[in-house]
Formats: C-alpha cells, structure tokens, sequence
C-alpha cells in the first residue's frame, strides 16, 4: 500500500529526510546491500538513530532501535527501506521490529528484489503495525539508484565520467591530459571512486598514463574499487601500475578468446583475473562484461575512459549517469580527442536527451552531471 502525498505531516517528512541522511554515510561500504537510514520517534521526540555502516554489520533498523531502547516501545520507525523479512548476514528487521514494540512503520522505498517485495511491509501488518509506504519515495530511490537496478536488471548501474577542456577536448594532439582540472575536481573524483564498486577504464588509458586507479583520499579513508581494464587482445604491460599495487580491491581484465594464453597467464600470475568474454566486432561485448560483473555483485560501475572506451559505451546505451568536468582551458585541434569516440550519432535527431541536468563549480571547474 502507498499512502498519497497529503498523508503525511510536514514533522514526517523531517524524520524521514534525516533518516535519508544518515543512510548516506554507509556510502562505499555497504554494497551489495543498500544503503539505509532509520529513526525511531516517541512523542514528536528523536529516541533513537541508525544507520547502515558496512556489509554484514548491523542493519539500520537494527541500530536505531537499540539506541532507542525501552523508549521503542509504542514508537514510529522510519526507515529508507522496507525491513527485511529473511535470514541474510543478519536476523530479520522484522522480528526486531516487533520485539521493540514499535506500533508504526513509515517507509520510503519498497525492497527491489522480486524475490521479497512487500514481504517485510506485509509481515509487519499481518502482526498488526500500522504501516505505510512511499514517503520521499523519489529521493530514497535515488540514493540506491544502483542498488535498485542490480536488483530489477542484474546488471549494474553505469557512470561515464569524463573532464574536458571548454572547447570539449580530452587531451591535447599530443596526448597530454595531466591536468585538465584542478585538485578540488579531482578529489571530488576520488570520493566518487570510493562510493563505487568498480572502476573501468581501455587499455589505451593504461598505454597513455599508466594511472592506478585508486581512491586518494585524505588519511586513507577511502576504499579502493575494483580495477577493470578493457583490453580485447591483452597489450597491457607487465609493468602497468594496476597490476603492482598493495591495495584491497583486485584487477580484473576483460578480453577475448583472442588474447594469447601466454599473456593471460602471465597477467594471472602478478594477481590479475582475466575475464573471457565474446567478442563484438573484434571487441569485448558490453553487454556481456556487465551481465558477467553483475553475477560477480558488482552493482555500481564507473567508466573513466578514455574517448573510445565513452564512445562505445553511449552507442551501446549501456551509460546510466554521467559526470562530465569542464575546465577553463581551450585545447583546439582536429586531432585532440573528444570526450566520446565512436562513429557518433549521423542525425542530431538521434542524440539522446539528458534529463536531470545538476551543475556545480569546483573552484574554476564547472561539473555537469545528468542522466541518459
């Protein structure tokens, strides 16, 4: 059951966008769950708050109710996401719930997953809570954007981020791109890359910059997300920086049978994973790298480029979300990449229209963030 707008009081909407807050601060570390946030109300009174903080740790619920303690009792819960009703890493919120005797249960967002839509929500009014559904549905929604699709697709959510001089040019002739953007853009890179759980780049970015594709972030809070390199037929150099690092998160190539076996082997054992996947006119096929990565609970995906890499991705339809720097520089020349390769659209019909236009200034940096 979804409740209309005009069920809910300006004081609801408060409790659950602070909940939707502190759901926000599991950023990073809570996939393949959702991020969550829960806050029990007593009396038009704040008794308890929790969140989601990390895989297999406790659930928001959980947390916000033992906060609350004996002051549960009677008690409005509002939670980002219908409790869950199975046994996973943890018990079911739902005998939490009623442990704690919390006699109302607002709730944002349904659980995706077919498999137990609306179970959580049913158990709890079979047992006799009042329970409704749908506040700030729009906003929970997007805060697990990724989540959401893994669940309903099994594939994951797409980000394409690039940075672009004004003139739309990601390198010069030359191939120089260090840098285009300042440090306040390239941290807010790094924060990103943290939220995420994988990162792709072409094995011409890793010819051209030899990056390490990492998460830098001040007193190594960050977390490192996979490293995936596209490279059909396995001309990455033994040397390249992401398959030599002390980092948590593994390195994962995407080829074609057509990569020699010695390489493959050689890759494999620095510590390197090769996926084998068909081939697409002589390149790996997209869309089954991201059927593959979604059975392997990669549920967020952040391409970094380069050009053909962008480029390929748009024309498959395969980006989701895209976060696109401009720098104030003017590189010019018939030769300097763009931001997407390809054969691009032939009729400006064709282009697909970005919705949900955000922009936001990074000292001199200007981001554009959208969806497809």
């Amino acid at each position: 059951m979804t409740e209309t707008a005009s069920s809910w009081t300006a004081a609801d909407r408060g409790f659950m966008a602070l909940a939707l807050k502190l759901a926000q601060k599991g950023a990073g570390f809570t996939s393949p769950n959702p991020m969550v946030g829960a806050v029990v109300v007593r009396d038009g009174r704040i008794v308890g708050q929790g969140y989601h903080r990390r895989y297999g740790g406790p659930h928001a619920e959980v947390e916000a109710l033992q906060r609350a303690g004996a002051q549960a009792q009677g008690a409005t819960l509002y939670v980002t996401l219908e409790p869950c009703n199975h046994h996973g890493k943890t018990p079911p919120c739902t005998q939490a719930v009623l442990a704690a005797g919390i006699a109302r249960v607002v709730i944002a967002n349904a659980d995706p997953n077919p498999r137990v839509t609306g179970g959580g929500a049913d158990f709890l009014r079979q047992q006799g809570l009042q329970v409704e559904m749908g506040l700030l549905a729009e906003a929970g929604q997007k805060l697990n954007e990724a989540f959401f699709k893994a669940m309903t697709t099994g594939r994951p959510w797409v980000i394409a981020k690039a940075a672009a001089s004004l003139d739309g040019k990601i390198a010069t002739h030359t191939n120089d791109s260090h840098w285009i953007t300042g440090p306040a853009a390239r941290a807010w890179v790094h924060r990103l890359r943290h939220r995420v759980d994988a990162i792709l780049v072409g094995v011409g970015t890793i010819l051209a910059d030899d990056p390490q594709l990492t998460t830098r972030l001040p007193r190594g809070q960050g977390k490192d997300p996979v490293r995936i390199v596209l490279d059909s037929r396995l001309r990455l150099p033994l040397t390249a920086q992401v398959l030599h690092l002390q980092s948590a998160a593994p390195t994962w190539i995407a080829c074609t049978e057509a990569a020699p076996p010695d390489m493959r082997a050689a890759l494999e054992a620095l510590g390197a994973t090769c996926l084998v996947l068909p081939s697409r006119q002589g390149r790996v096929d997209l869309e089954a790298l991201l059927a593959l990565l979604g059975q392997r609970r990669v549920q967020s995906l952040l391409v970094e480029g380069g050009a053909e890499v962008h480029g390929a991705f748009f024309e498959a339809g395969l980006i989701d979300k895209f976060h696109l720097f401009l720098a104030p520089k003017l590189i010019g020349g018939r030769q300097a990449p763009g931001v997407l390769g390809g054969q691009g659209m032939a009729r400006l019909a064709s282009a697909p229209q970005v919705r949900d236009l955000t922009i936001r200034r990074f000292a001199q940096d200007i981001l554009i963030s959208g969806y497809l």
